[in-house]
């Protein structure tokens, strides 16, 4: 491949990975064409994207950004996914497909997040994570919970005093 074309292809990818700051690796060789195609559907309807690219060129398109970290001491013909939410729901989808038989040989590789490099346990740990979304949810109900408490305190003794009147009323 001559400079140019290099360059070209450089240029593309850094484009494309402009903004993105968390990915994970994944292994799609020897994956049947068929399983291919579905698999990209399913992440294409959560927002995710797969590019298999060559990994001197990967290294060449993330070199000074978050990105980078991903591709240190990488071999062999790796994909590079990003998108979702959130890195939790892209570790959490890649952990669920990588266990689907279809895919057999799809399997999380390492990958970045907050430009920390990830080993493919690191993967499997994050999925476990809980998801943006229910972080808020976990945090909402804990600002709620007091005023929850407070409320039903407050109104303890009014049911308990009407309930005293309502009584003595039907004797």
């Amino acid at each position: 491949m001559s400079k140019y074309v290099k360059d070209l292809i450089t240029d593309e990818l850094k484009s494309r990975f402009d903004g993105v700051t968390d990915a994970l690796l994944v292994d799609v060789v020897g994956m049947e064409a068929n399983s291919n195609v579905e698999l990209r559907k399913q992440l294409r309807q959560k927002n995710m994207h797969l590019l298999v690219v060559k990994n001197s060129l990967a290294r060449r398109a993330t070199d000074g950004t978050a990105l980078a970290p991903a591709f240190e001491g990488s071999e062999g013909t790796l994909a590079l996914i990003w998108g979702g939410e959130d890195v939790v729901s892209l570790a959490k989808e890649v952990t669920r497909l990588a266990e689907d038989a279809k895919y057999k040989p799809f399997a999380p590789k390492g990958g970045v997040m907050d430009g920390a490099k990830l080993t493919a346990d690191d993967v499997k740990a994050v999925s476990k994570w809980p998801s943006r979304e229910e972080q808020l949810s976990i945090l909402l109900g804990q600002i709620l919970s007091p005023g929850a408490t407070l409320s039903a305190q407050l109104l303890s003794p009014g049911a308990k005093l009407a309930s005293q009147v309502k009584k003595k009323s039907e004797e």
